[in-house]
Parts: C-alpha cells; sequence; structure tokens
C-alpha cells in the first residue's frame, strides 16, 4: 500500500515540478510529509496533508485555466480574471475561472468551471437537446462545438453554455449585449487548449 501511495504522490509532484517550482515545492512537501505520517500510522494526519497537497494543485491549476480566459472583443473592455480552487468539502470541490467584460452599460461574464461532482449530471442535462430545447434553449456550433443558447431579444440578454471535454463547462452570460456578441465570446476561448489543462 505504502508503495502505490508513494507512486501516486511521485506522479502527482513530477507533473507540477516543470510548471511551477514553487508550487512544487510545497506540494513535495505536503507529500512527503502524508508519507512519513502514514509510515507512521497517523492516518488522519496522512489524509489532512493529501488534501493539502491537492488543494495547492488545484489553486495551480485554476491559476494555469484563468490564463486561458479570453481577452476583450473588440469595442470591449476585460476586467482581471479570477479564479479559485474549492476543496472537496465544499460542494464536492471543483476549479472554477471567470472574467468579465464590460461596454458602456451591457456586460458579458465567461466563467469555466472544471473538476466538480456536480457537473457530471448538470453535463447528462446540457448534452441532451431534448431536454435542453424543452427549457427553451436552442442548439448551436460554437468552434466546432455544441453550445446552448437562450437569448431575450427584446431585454438584450441571455446565456450560453458548452461543455468542453465531459468535463468542464463554460458559460456566457450577457446583459445588454446582442446574440452575436454572447456568441463570439464563447467562440474566442481556445477550446482545444481548455481541454488540456
Amino acid at each position: 500500500m505504502a508503495g502505490v501511495l508513494r507512486g501516486l504522490l511521485v506522479a502527482g509532484v513530477a507533473v507540477l515540478g516543470m510548471a511551477a517550482p514553487a508550487w512544487a515545492d510545497e506540494v513535495e512537501d505536503a507529500a512527503k510529509e502524508a508519507l512519513d505520517l502514514y509510515k507512521k500510522g497517523d492516518l488522519g494526519g496522512a489524509a489532512g496533508q493529501l488534501d493539502y497537497a491537492a488543494q495547492l494543485i488545484r489553486q495551480q491549476k485554476a491559476a494555469g485555466i484563468e490564463k486561458l480566459l479570453p481577452a476583450a472583443p473588440a469595442g470591449w473592455t476585460a476586467e482581471k480574471g479570477e479564479s479559485q480552487a474549492a476543496a472537496a468539502a465544499l460542494f464536492g470541490g471543483g476549479v472554477t475561472a471567470e472574467r468579465r467584460y464590460t461596454k458602456g452599460d451591457a456586460d458579458m461574464t465567461l466563467s469555466i468551471v472544471t473538476d466538480s461532482p456536480m457537473l457530471q449530471g448538470m453535463a447528462a442535462m446540457f448534452t441532451n437537446p431534448a431536454v435542453m430545447a424543452s427549457s427553451g434553449a436552442k442548439l448551436e456550433k460554437v468552434g466546432g462545438q455544441k453550445a446552448f443558447l437562450q437569448y431575450d431579444a427584446e431585454a438584450r440578454s441571455g446565456e450560453a453554455t458548452m461543455i468542453v471535454d465531459n468535463r468542464m463547462m463554460v458559460t456566457v452570460r450577457g446583459n445588454g449585449a446582442t446574440r452575436e456578441e454572447i456568441l463570439g465570446l464563447l467562440a474566442a476561448l481556445d477550446v482545444a487548449r481548455l481541454a488540456k489543462a
């Protein structure tokens, strides 16, 4: 059992080693401490250190996804992106990143949610055209991906959602924005890079 635990820890740390040495040092320290505690029979302490290491990894992933948030479309201004990583104890955990865009009184927000157990059920719903059609959403193709759009032309507000790699939900909410602007912001996301995150 210790060999399996050691292998998992080494593999997780190796993934981080090249990308962010400072993060990797903290992750490595927590992983080593977890292994030491495990060998001493302190299972609670070992689990706590593994949870801590996992949270550091989620935080690094959140920061990486935040960098993939699209720049402002022409005529729009982008605010600074934000990201956060929730521990498994909070709603099952997950990583989120979001950026708000403004143009006069209009605004759009692009958000990405991943690594949340709650996404599995939501993904099944969003990938079922019958379910989405019953909610008034229309199926759209955005950059080769299926997306669902709910848009009120009179209010100039709407929401477009797509599932990436069956584990990430990307949503653009717009107020005072055209249908084309909402779908255009969704299309500006580099889906191929996001799927590798």
